[in-house]
C-alpha cells in the first residue's frame, strides 16, 4: 500500500494540512495570552506532531526521512521539542528483508554474490533511508562494507517530491516560513542534492575527491573504494573498524582526549568551508567514525553540497567580523552572500548580532533557564521573520551541516569555544590567500585590518553608552515588537484559515457536482468565494 503513488501523496499532504490547521487554531485560541501553562500546551502540541511525523516517516520511508533530518537541525524555525523527537531519524531506519537486498545486489552484479564474496553478514550493520550497509569478505580475504540501495527507492523519491511540491505550495501561501526561505529554490536544491545521493557512483567520486583534498591532513582517513564492484546502486569500500565519534565510552576506553578531538573535528569541517569546493552535507555522529588510535574517518558522501571560492571568502570575512566584533563587516558579508537584502534595518540586525555574541562570551548559552538568553533568542527569531533576512537555498544544506557538526562537537566538549578555535585558522587563511596570489593589500583591506585592530578601544565609549541606555531602549523595542507580532500573527492566521476554507469548500463543490446535489453545490461555492475574497483582502 505504501508504495502506491496516490497513497503516499495523500498521507504526506494530509499530514501537512493537519499540522498547519492545528497551529493556526492554537494561535487563534491563545492569541495574546502567552503564559507558562500555554507554553506547555504548545510544546505538547508540537511534540505530538513530531511523534506523528516520525511515525509516518519511518512507515513510508523515502524523502520524508531526509525532510525529517533537515527539520531536526532547523532550530531557527522549529520548536525544541519537535527537534528532539526527530533526532532518532538520523540513522535508525527499519531494514528491508535480506533476500530483497541480495536480489538487487545480484541484479547489479549480473551474477550470484557468491562469485565475489566468501561471506555476507546476515543483518545490515547500518540502515538508512536510501541504502543499507552489510559487512562482507571478498574472495581474496579483504573485508569490505557493501552499501546496497533500497529496492524501488528511486521511484518512491520521485513520488515524494511531487507531494513535497504541494506541501511547499501550502507553506508559501499559508505560513510565515516564506519570509525566511525561498521555497522554490530550496526545492531545486533538494532535488539536486538528494537526487545525486541515489547514484552511488557519484558518492564514490565524492569520496575520492575528499581524500585527495585532505591527503595532507594528519589523523584523518577516508575509505578506499572498490570501483570494479561498485555500480549505480551498489557501493563497495574497505571495512573500517571503529566507533561513532560521539561514543563517550569508546573514547574513555582508548584514552582519547575529548577536547583535542573536538578541535580536530571542528577544523576538519572548517577546512571544507574556508577552502571552498564541496562539503559533507550529512555529518552526523554515525558518519564520523573513530579508530582506536584516534584517527577520524569520514564516510558516506552521498549528500554533498558545494560552496564557491568567492562564497568562502565572504564566509571567512563574516567569521572575522564576529571575532573582532566588527558588525558592519558581518552585515556586509551577509549581504554579499544574499542572506540580507539591501533595505534591511542594519542597526537593528547589528544590535541583535552584538547581543548574541556577548551572550555567547558571557556563557549565557549554558544557562538553560536564563531569561536573558530566552528573550534574546526570541527577539532574534522575531527580527529574522520581520526583517528582509532570508536563507539562500544554496546555503540550506550548509546550515544543516554546520548545525550537525556543531552538535557533534558540543557532545565531545560541552565547554568548547568555537571562536577561539576559529580565530587562528581564519587569520592563517587570510595570510595564505595573500601569499598565494602574491598581491599587495588593497586600501580597503588595509582599512579593514586597521579597524579590526583598534575596534576594541574605539568602541569603549559606545559600549558604556549602550550599557546605560539599554533598559529604556529594550523596553521601547519590546513594546514595538509585541505590537508588530500581534499584527503579523493575525494576518497570517486569517490568510491560512481562509485559504484552508477555500480548499475544503472547493473540494466539497466538486463532490456536490459528482453526486448531483444542487443545494450543496450552491452552499460550498458561496463559502469558497467568500473565503477567497477574505484571503485576498487579508
Amino acid at each position: 500500500m505504501k508504495r502506491l503513488a496516490i497513497y503516499r501523496i495523500y498521507r504526506i499532504v494530509w499530514m501537512a494540512i493537519k499540522f498547519f490547521t492545528q497551529v493556526t487554531l492554537f494561535q487563534k485560541r491563545y492569541q495574546g495570552r502567552f503564559s507558562p501553562t500555554i507554553q506547555k500546551k504548545w510544546e505538547q502540541l508540537v511534540t505530538k506532531q513530531a511523534v506523528e511525523f516520525k511515525k509516518t516517516a519511518l512507515s513510508l520511508g523515502g524523502l520524508l526521512i531526509k525532510v525529517g533530518q533537515f527539520l531536526s537541525t532547523r532550530a531557527d524555525i522549529m520548536p525544541a521539542s519537535f527537534i528532539q523527537e526527530l533526532e532518532g531519524l538520523t540513522d535508525r531506519v527499519p531494514p528491508v528483508p535480506k533476500n530483497q537486498a541480495i536480489a538487487l545486489l545480484e541484479e547489479e552484479w549480473n551474477t550470484s554474490y557468491h562469485d565475489f564474496l566468501s561471506f555476507l553478514s546476515e543483518e545490515p550493520v547500518a540502515s538508512a533511508s536510501i541504502g543499507e550497509v552489510y559487512k562482507g569478505v571478498l574472495k581474496d580475504g579483504a573485508e569490505v562494507a557493501i552499501k546496497i540501495q533500497r529496492p524501488n527507492i528511486e521511484r518512491i523519491i520521485r513520488v515524494d517530491f511531487k507531494a513535497m511540491k504541494i506541501v511547499i505550495w501550502l507553506a508559501k501561501h499559508f505560513t510565515s516560513f516564506a519570509k525566511q526561505i525561498n521555497f522554490d529554490v530550496l526545492y531545486s536544491e533538494m532535488v539536486q542534492v538528494i537526487g545525486a545521493e541515489l547514484n552511488f557512483l557519484q558518492e564514490l567520486r565524492h569520496g575520492r575527491s575528499f581524500a585527495e583534498r585532505f591527503i595532507h591532513m594528519k589523523g584523518v582517513h577516508f575509505p578506499i573504494y572498490n570501483e570494479a564492484l561498485s555500480t549505480r546502486r551498489v557501493l563497495v569500500m574497505e571495512w573500517i573498524e571503529g566507533s561513532r565519534v560521539t561514543d563517550i565510552a569508546f573514547l574513555n576506553t582508548h584514552q582519547i582526549d575529548r577536547q583535542q578531538l573536538a578541535a580536530r573535528v571542528f577544523h576538519l569541517f572548517l577546512e571544507q568551508v574556508l577552502e571552498g569546493g564541496q562539503f559533507h552535507a550529512d555529518p552526523h555522529g554515525g558518519n564520523i567514525l573513530l579508530k582506536p588510535d584516534g584517527t577520524i574517518v569520514l564516510i558516506d558522501f552521498g549528500m554533498v553540497g558545494s560552496i564557491t571560492p568567492a562564497q568562502a571568502q565572504y564566509v571567512s570575512k563574516l567569521v572575522e567580523g564576529i571575532i573582532f566584533k566588527n558588525y558592519d563587516q558581518v552585515l556586509d558579508s551577509l549581504e554579499a552572500l544574499h542572506f540580507l537584502l539591501p533595505h534591511a534595518n542594519r542597526q537593528l540586525l547589528a544590535d541583535a548580532i552584538r547581543r548574541l555574541v556577548e551572550a555567547y562570551e558571557s556563557n549565557d548559552f549554558k544557562q538553560v533557564d536564563s531569561f536573558v538568553m530566552e528573550r534574546l533568542l526570541e527577539d532574534l527569531k522575531t527580527i529574522v521573520r520581520k526583517e528582509p533576512v532570508q536563507m539562500p537555498a544554496e546555503f540550506a544544506f550548509l546550515g544543516r551541516a554546520i548545525s550537525t557538526f556543531v552538535g557533534v562537537i558540543y557532545v565531545l566538549d560541552p565547554k568548547v569555544d568555537l571562536f577561539a578555535l576559529a580565530k587562528p585558522r581564519v587569520i592563517e587563511w587570510a595570510k595564505k590567500q595573500k601569499e598565494t596570489t602574491n598581491e599587495r593589500l588593497s586600501k580597503e583591506e588595509l582599512l579593514r585590518i586597521a579597524q579590526n585592530a583598534i575596534l576594541p578601544l574605539r568602541d569603549l565609549p559606545a559600549k558604556l553608552a549602550n550599557y546605560l541606555e539599554e533598559p529604556t531602549r529594550m523596553r521601547l523595542y519590546m513594546q514595538q515588537r509585541d505590537i508588530e507580532q500581534k499584527k503579523e500573527r493575525a494576518r497570517h492566521q486569517t490568510r491560512m484559515f481562509t485559504g484552508l476554507m477555500t480548499i475544503i469548500a472547493t473540494i466539497s463543490a466538486f463532490f456536490a457536482v459528482s453526486v448531483d446535489d444542487t443545494a450543496l453545490l450552491y452552499t460550498t461555492s458561496g463559502v469558497a468565494l467568500i473565503a477567497l475574497l477574505l484571503y485576498k483582502k487579508a
